[in-house]
């Protein structure tokens, strides 16, 4: 009997949410069809040889092969980063670039944020049929629509879109890359964000929504589950938006957090405890400070 093809997913990742990349990594494998292998490529945001090295250690060799693109070398020639004026760090950008380094011949990636824990079997989502849509993803909980007054795309009139169009999450997204590359998408969002700056309030949010609007299928919530939100479902993926639990001021659904821990044991980071507050501001001035020195 052939052995199954390769589940591909992409993540990008800097050394401060590698211990995430980790415990997700596990969440994965534990649920996976038996004997499904996953090629996992890691957009390397700085990371050091050390915590690399603890990635491979933490993994399941016989299913997760790990391949590293360092982030400078993922964006293609001539393409320019947009320089958003948000604490987030670049590399919230490197998804756009999938397309381009991938083998030609993988039909399907999934872009995962490395803020999540998976409690189902991924393998499905490659097997859902996507039609003329570019992409799967989850309709955003906290947004909705374009017309949200806070998140949404606050010009979304002046674009031409209805202001009860979709609005969906990039923590999780599905990717069709032919078509994508086809439709040269990467050149239109980065276009869209450049553009419009000052409506920005999630980046890459505003640039994928806009550009891939009413041409995305829309997944089940439980593919994209805020931490921030309880329920008495079972969620398929856990998404830790706002803090995480790898911080002392997590105080979010208690049971997320354990399930997170629970696979995080099954790592090389087995004897972590949650940290302060201050590292996650460090954190935000260092994205901030990126940006401004490219900015000179």
């Amino acid at each position: 009997m052939a052995s199954p093809k390769s589940l591909t997913l992409v993540v990008a990742c800097d050394n401060h949410y590698l211990i995430l990349l980790a415990a997700l990594i596990k969440s994965i494998e534990a649920n996976l069809r038996s004997g499904q292998p996953i090629d996992v490529y890691v957009i390397e945001d700085k990371l050091t040889n050390t915590n690399k090295q603890k990635l491979q250690n933490s993994v399941n060799s016989n299913i997760t092969s790990l391949h590293w693109q360092k982030m400078e070398e993922v964006i293609p020639a001539g393409m320019q980063l947009p320089l958003d004026k948000s604490s987030y760090p670049l590399n919230i950008y490197m998804r756009l670039f999938i397309p381009y380094f991938i083998p030609k011949e993988v039909d399907k990636v999934l872009y995962l944020d490395v803020d999540m824990i998976v409690q189902a079997d991924i393998t499905s989502l490659f097997e859902i049929d996507l039609g003329n849509n570019y992409i799967a993803a989850v309709l955003d909980p906290r947004i909705i629509t374009f017309d949200n007054s806070w998140g949404g795309i606050l010009n979304y009139e002046e674009l031409g879109f209805s202001g009860q169009t979709r609005y969906f999450n990039t923590g999780l997204i599905l990717m069709q890359l032919k078509s994508w590359r086809e439709h040269d998408l990467t050149t239109k969002i980065l276009q869209c964000i450049d553009a419009n700056k000052k409506y920005l309030n999630y980046p890459d949010q505003y640039g994928l929504n806009v550009a891939l609007a009413n041409k995305w299928f829309e997944l089940s919530p439980l593919w994209n589950h805020f931490s921030t939100i309880d329920t008495n479902e079972k969620p398929f993926l856990i998404h830790f938006v706002e803090r995480k639990p790898i911080y002392q001021s997590y105080n979010y659904n208690q049971g997320f957090k354990k399930t997170f821990y629970h696979y995080l044991h099954q790592t090389e980071w087995k004897n972590f405890k949650p940290i302060g507050e201050s590292f996650r501001y460090i954190k935000k001035f260092k994205n901030i400070w990126g940006k401004v020195k490219k900015m000179f």
